[in-house]
């Protein structure tokens, strides 16, 4: 089966375990996806993820949620650069997610990185999810 969005695809499946309280969740793997994660996992909004073989060259992440005091610790996280609506942006005029409490995960030339880590580095990219 293949999806039009394995991004997206991720995050739904995210957003849907943190709403049934699930500790883990799984999810094919790509490089893409793995990138996100990193990011994630980098800012503190998962556990981490770990990836295993299902059988010869296909591959799925376990991705460990995080919760604090019974809540999760991702209270929203959404889409914003789709396939069929590609959303770009100049360092200059990316804006801040809930006034600085969220990140924003952006693809650039210099690989996949949240916007403070861009704003540091300079460059603007493809916006791919905001995180709050």
């Amino acid at each position: 089966m293949s999806l039009s969005d394995p991004l997206g695809d991720m995050l739904t499946r995210i957003r849907n375990a943190q709403r049934a309280r699930m500790a883990v969740v799984s999810t094919p793997a790509s490089r893409l996806r793995s990138n996100v994660l990193e990011v994630l996992q980098r800012e503190g909004y998962i556990r981490g993820y770990s990836e295993t073989e299902l059988r010869s060259g296909v591959k799925e992440f376990t991705i460990e949620l995080k919760y604090y005091e019974g809540a999760p610790v991702i209270r929203e996280i959404k889409r914003v650069s789709t396939p069929g609506r590609r959303v770009y942006t100049k360092i200059s005029d990316l804006g801040r997610v809930y006034n600085g409490l969220g990140i924003t995960i952006l693809s650039t030339p210099q690989g996949v990185m949240s916007d403070l880590e861009a704003r540091n580095a300079n460059v603007g990219g493809e916006v791919l999810c905001s995180v709050f």
